[in-house]
C-alpha cells in the first residue's frame, strides 16, 4: 500500500513590483508614506556607506569588507519590522540593519576598520539589542536559537531575528538551529538572504532544493519566499512572522541579488557573466521605491539631491570621527567574560608592565 501522508507548498509574495506598483490587498495598513520615505532614506544611506567603505578598504583604511549592494530592501525592510525589544543576530553583510537599529555611524566605521570597540556601550543607545557581525558561515544560527530559547523561557514576548546566506543553508548549523527551534517552538525568525551566489558557487550548484524556504519544512517550521528587492514585501513578511513569533519560528527566503563583490577579497568577473548583473539592474530595490514615491508626488530630484548631500556630510563626519579614534589595547581583554578570570588578568598585567601598549619594553 502506498498513500500520501504529507503534502505542502511554498508561497511567493511581492507587494511592490519593479515599476513601483503595489498590490493594495497585501499593502500593510500600518505603513505610512512617511515610513516608506524613511526606509528609502535608510536604503540610500546604506548604499552610500557601502560605496564609501569600499573606497576606504581599497585605500588601506578599512579591513576586508562584505558589501551589501543590491540587498538594501531585505535589510531595511526587515529592520523596520523589528520591535525595540527584539534581538538582531547578523551574519557578516547586514550593515544597514545596524543603522536602522540606531548604532552611531562612526561606531559602524570603527567596526569596519576592525575595532571591536564599535560594539561597546560608549555612545551607544541602551537598547540596540544586537550582536556583532559573525564571519564563520552559519555559526550565528545556533546562537540565535539559544537566545530565542532564553526569550521564551523569560516570557518577555520578544523575538530573535537572524540572517543567513544561501550558502549557509547547506551548513549543519542551519539544520540544527531549525530543528531545535521547531521542536521547542521558539520565537526565532530566520531570514535567508538568497543573493544567488555562495561566494563563487551559483545557488543551483550548492543545493538541489527548488526553493530555500522549503528547507524549513522538515523542521516543522512555516516558511515563505518573498521578493527580497521589495522593501514593503520584506517588511510585511517579517512583520507577520514577528506577530506570530509567540507561536513559534518562521523561515523567510528573500530573493535578492548581490550586485557587487562577495567581499573585497573577491573578483566576481572570474565566475559571473556581466549579463547576469545587467539583468538584475531593472530590479534595483532603491529604484522601485523612488518610482513609487515620485508617482505619489512625494519625491523629486531636488529632494534626492538634498538627501545625497546630507548623506555625504554625515558619512564624512562619521569617517573623520572613526579615524580620530585612539585604540585602547586593553579592550582585547574586556567584554570577553562576564568577569575577568585570573589567568586573563595576569596576561593583561604582564602586557601592561612590559610596555606592550607602547609597542616596546619599559625595562
Amino acid at each position: 500500500m502506498i498513500k500520501k501522508i504529507f503534502d505542502t507548498s511554498i508561497n511567493y509574495m511581492q507587494v511592490m513590483d519593479e515599476n513601483g506598483n503595489v498590490d493594495q490587498q497585501l499593502f500593510p495598513k500600518n505603513l505610512s508614506d512617511g515610513q516608506i520615505i524613511e526606509m528609502y532614506k535608510y536604503m540610500s544611506l546604506a548604499r552610500a556607506v557601502d560605496a564609501k567603505n569600499l573606497s576606504l578598504q581599497r585605500q588601506g583604511r578599512a579591513v576586508t569588507y562584505a558589501p551589501l549592494l543590491g540587498e538594501e530592501a531585505t535589510q531595511v525592510g526587515s529592520a523596520y519590522a523589528m520591535r525595540e525589544n527584539d534581538m538582531f543576530v547578523p551574519a557578516f553583510r547586514q550593515h544597514a540593519i545596524y543603522m536602522v537599529r540606531g548604532l552611531p555611524l562612526y561606531k559602524l566605521f570603527l567596526v569596519l576598520k576592525g575595532y571591536e570597540d564599535g560594539f561597546d556601550a560608549v555612545d551607544k543607545p541602551a537598547k540596540l539589542n544586537v550582536l556583532p557581525e559573525i564571519v564563520p558561515v552559519a555559526t550565528q544560527l545556533p546562537h540565535a536559537a539559544g537566545l530565542a530559547y532564553a526569550k521564551k523561557y523569560g516570557k518577555d514576548g520578544s523575538a530573535v531575528i537572524t540572517y543567513v546566506g544561501d550558502g549557509g543553508t547547506s551548513e549543519g548549523d542551519f539544520y540544527e538551529a531549525l530543528n531545535f527551534a521547531g521542536v521547542f517552538k521558539l520565537p526565532l525568525i530566520v531570514i535567508i538572504e538568497n543573493n544567488g551566489w555562495a561566494i563563487s558557487i551559483p545557488r543551483k550548484k550548492q543545493t538541489a532544493a527548488e526553493t530555500l524556504a522549503q528547507k524549513a519544512i522538515a523542521a516543522g517550521i512555516p516558511s515563505i519566499q518573498v521578493d527580497g528587492n521589495d522593501v514593503i514585501g520584506v517588511y510585511k513578511a517579517v512583520s507577520d512572522a514577528v506577530a506570530n513569533s509567540k507561536n513559534g519560528p518562521t523561515v523567510i527566503e528573500c530573493l535578492t541579488y548581490r550586485m557587487g563583490i562577495h567581499t573585497t577579497a573577491d573578483d566576481p568577473t572570474k565566475y559571473r557573466p556581466d549579463a547576469d548583473v545587467e539583468a538584475w539592474k531593472p530590479r534595483d530595490p532603491i529604484l522601485r521605491v523612488r518610482k513609487y514615491l515620485e508617482a505619489k508626488n512625494l519625491w523629486d530630484q531636488s529632494k534626492e539631491q538634498e538627501m545625497s548631500d546630507q548623506n555625504s556630510k554625515v558619512i564624512d563626519a562619521a569617517v573623520d570621527k572613526a579615524e580620530a579614534f585612539v585604540l585602547n589595547p586593553k579592550s582585547m581583554f574586556e567584554n570577553v567574560y562576564s568577569y575577568v578570570p585570573e589567568t586573563l588578568k595576569e596576561e593583561e598585567d604582564e602586557a601592561e608592565a612590559s610596555g606592550f601598549w607602547q609597542g616596546g619594553s619599559t625595562e
